[in-house]
Parts: C-alpha cells; structure tokens; sequence
C-alpha cells in the first residue's frame, strides 16, 4: 500500500473523498466535447472543504504557482512529459498536505513545505531560490503548533510522493530511448527534414501514468487508409495550407500557426494562472485544481505517444514528398517538422485534455477573458473566452504550420478530453 494511505487518518479522508465521489455521479453529469463523463465537484473533498477563502490564499497559490513556473523552467527538461511530470508531482503533494489539518497556519506551512521540497528534490540547482521562497512564506506565518505540524506534514507528504513516483519512467532518460523506424514504405515514418534526426519520445510511451487503467485504453482507431478519401482530402489541406511559402494561407492564420508553435504547457500555463487569479476559493481548492490540470496532462502525453509508436504514420512533408499523389520534392512546412511519428497529435491531445480540465473548473467559460502570449508569434495576443477556443486555433494551427492532418488533431483532441474524463472522476485514488 502506497504510504499516502497510511493511518487511520488517511483512511478516513480516502472514505469521505470516495463517498463524496460517488454522490457527485449520482447527481452531477459533465459533457466534456465527445466523452460524456462525471467528475464529480471539482471542489476539496477533505476534511477541511469549508474552509473559507481568503485572499491570502489566492495570493500564496499565485506565489507558488509563479515559484514552479521558474523552477521548471530553469530545469530546462527538454521533454515536455518530465516537466510536466515536476508539476504533478510538487501539487500534488501540496494538494494532500493542504487536507491533513484545517487552520489556516496549517494548511499554508503545509502547502508551501510540501511544493519547496518536491521541487527541490526534482531541480536540486533550484534549492536557494527555493529555500527563500519557502523562508518568505514562513515568515508571515505566526509561529505554534499549527505552523509545526503544517511543516511537518508537508514533509510527510512530500516525502511519500516522491516515493510513489520514483522510477515511474518520465525523466530524460527513460523517455529518449532509442528507436529505429521500419523500412521505408507508404504511411509509414520517416526521419522528417531539415535534420532528418532519430526519432524522440520513444519510451514515453512506457511512463507510469497516474490513473490510467493502461496506457493503450484510449488508443484511437488507425489513421485513414491512404486512398481514402478522409486521408486525400487532409493531405491536400496541409499541401495548400501549411507549406511554408502558402499563397492560400492567410495573415491571420499564419498569425495562429506561429503563436501554437510555442510548447502546449506555455500557452495553458497562461490559462491554468488566469483561473486563479480571476477566481475566488480555498487554498485547498487551488491546489487540487492546478494537481488534477498536470496529472491529467501527464496521462494523456502517454496515451498519445503510446499510440503515435503504435501507428508510425508518416508526416506531411514525408507523405507530399515522398507519396505517390503529385509528389513535390521541395515542399517545405511552416514549421520544422517535430521528429516523431504524426498520429495522433501532440499539440492537440495537450489541448483537449486541458479544455476537459478547465471546464471541471469553471465551466466552459473562462471567468475573465484570457490574454495570451507567445514567444514564438512575438507582438501577438490572443484572447479567450472559451476553452473550446484554444482547442480549436491548435487543431487549425498544426494544419497550418504543416506538420498535421486535421484527423490527427481531432481524434487527438478527443482523446485528451477521453482521459480527462477518466482521470477527473479517479482522483480520490491518489488522495485528492
């Protein structure tokens, strides 16, 4: 048993989630795009979910969320999946930190300790930055025993997530192993220009997931046969509109094209801060809701990947170079082609799980518009409403750039929504 779960105390808080869970299914039914799911309430299960709100715990979940933010980015993992991997892991042990006591001294010495030390242990060049940041919290917490004991348990459970999730095969190492493409032939991948480099991401697909049954439960049907007419008409698509030198392309979706380049979590990040800062609620509910966003996000980065190394599908410029429909030799994509296997999308399974997240949240609606930026479209803002939006500019922008077919997109924006869904009505499973 993992030691999250140890004690009478854990026991009775798994109970009371697990009861809360089930009333939620009875009465409440959520629509995530295709996958018609119950969630539950996005809000605290613990022991403490009445815990009131106050703006200091709006502000210390900010405080943190920004601390994460450089954390991660000064690891400089290159893969997407360990980064967001550190994510999960840091919230979640801060989620479970925050549900062991109830005042507010409690909750925020245990919510600041459990992050400062799941981080640390994941970016150990970080431990000054993090060791003020985690003195600048504690400072303004008056000192007794629920400071003591807030420390204390966020320790505790720091420690135990840590060990869950050791050697769950999401650092650089494991998810680079080597992979050697098939021969060459029809649909199949191929190293992609200008670097014709190996292929990356292969051991993504054996990551240990939070929740997922199995890492194939959602594998989508196979990419379209290659005379079909889905496929032909996809490939004329990106053949039009996402070579580099387009005269069909307009401004404004080139404009989306270059702004979804930047990496997913970039652009979601923006997102995921504005539902905090432009919503009012525990800081027990903060740290549930940005845990639940990074492990539904890590479950659907290996649902992809277990399915784009299951198809190996070959990539526009392979297919319109190569294939056998107007072969065109110099075609060039938008973008440089990302070096692994086309279906499903990446980009989009990020996207679509993450629209599944924020509607548990807030609903379909962002609660103030969201202003996002993009360090690969410097000058260009886009604003939210919807979620739904940003779902739909990633499936057009990844046409556009010329690195996917829209069935691609789609079924892989269905997918993260499939496992949002999952994921979201198991969290009491991990304590949450």
């Amino acid at each position: 048993m993992s030691p999250l779960f140890n004690g009478a105390r854990r026991q009775t808080r798994h109970a009371l989630a697990t009861l809360v869970v089930a009333l939620a299914a009875a009465l409440v039914l959520l629509n995530v795009g295709n996958a018609l799911a119950n969630h539950g309430d996005p809000a605290p299960t613990g022991r403490h979910a009445g815990q009131s709100p106050t703006p200091t715990d709006q502000a210390l979940a900010l405080q943190w969320f920004d601390t994460t933010n450089a954390t991660v980015a000064a690891a400089g993992f290159p893969q997407p999946v360990t980064q967001t991997r550190t994510w999960a892991v840091g919230w979640l042990a801060a989620a479970r930190a925050v549900q062991d006591g109830g005042s507010s001294s409690f909750q925020r010495a245990a919510f600041a300790t459990a992050l400062h030390d799941t981080l640390a242990a994941q970016v150990p060049a970080r431990q000054a930055e993090l060791d003020e940041a985690l003195a600048t919290t504690l400072d303004a917490i008056p000192d007794g025993k629920q400071k003591s004991r807030g420390i204390a348990a966020g320790e505790d459970e720091a420690s135990a997530v840590l060990t869950e999730r050791a050697g769950d095969g999401l650092d650089t190492a494991s998810v680079e192993k080597p992979f050697t493409p098939p021969p060459p032939a029809p649909g199949v991948w191929q190293p992609t220009p200008p670097t014709f480099g190996p292929a990356v991401r292969f051991g993504q697909k054996d990551g240990r997931a939070f929740l997922l049954a199995s890492n194939d439960q959602f594998r989508p049907g196979p990419p379209p046969a290659l005379d079909s007419p889905q496929f032909l008409d996809a490939l004329a698509e990106v053949r039009a509109y996402g070579q580099d030198t387009s005269s069909v392309r307009t401004p404004a979706q080139t404009d989306t094209a270059k702004f979804i380049i930047q990496d997913s979590y970039a652009l979601y990040g923006q997102a995921l801060r504005a539902v905090l800062a432009d919503t009012r609620h525990s800081l027990e509910w903060y740290a549930r809701g940005v845990a639940a966003f990074h492990v539904v996000s890590v479950d659907t980065q290996i649902a992809i990947h277990e399915a784009k190394y299951v198809y190996v599908f070959w990539r526009p410029v392979t297919a319109i170079r190569t294939g056998s429909v107007d072969p065109d030799p110099t075609w060039t994509p938008l973008l440089a082609t990302p070096r692994h296997p086309e279906y499903p999308s990446g980009h989009a399974g990020y996207a679509g799980a993450a629209e599944g997240v924020l509607t548990w949240l807030t609903g379909p609606r962002a609660p103030q518009p969201v202003d996002a930026t993009s360090s690969t479209a410097p000058g260009s803002v886009h604003t939210y409403t919807r979620w739904a939006q940003i779902t739909q500019e990633t499936i057009d922008g990844r046409v556009w750039e010329g690195v996917h077919y829209r069935f691609s997109d789609e079924i892989a924006a269905k997918v993260g929504k499939q496992v949002a869904a999952w994921d979201l009505s198991r969290l009491y499973r991990l304590g949450l």
